[in-house]
């Protein structure tokens, strides 16, 4: 059987934590800043944790 291949576009937005845990980016915090809040978009800048069904779906991406 073959070696089961990683997804590299997931690899490459994904950071896996010392616990293994699943970190990523959260969204809206590409452009169009000036209108969003400072609290907003300092909040924004912190890493998030995928829900449940997602975290899944990304270990099997990940090949873990």
């Amino acid at each position: 059987m073959p070696k089961m291949k990683t997804d590299r576009g997931a690899a490459k937005r994904v950071k896996i934590t010392g616990s293994g845990r699943l970190r990523r980016r959260q969204q809206n915090r590409a452009h169009l800043l000036e209108k969003k809040t400072s609290v907003r978009t300092r909040r924004l800048a912190r890493e998030a944790d995928f829900s449940s069904g997602d975290e899944r779906r990304v270990k099997r991406m990940l090949g873990i």
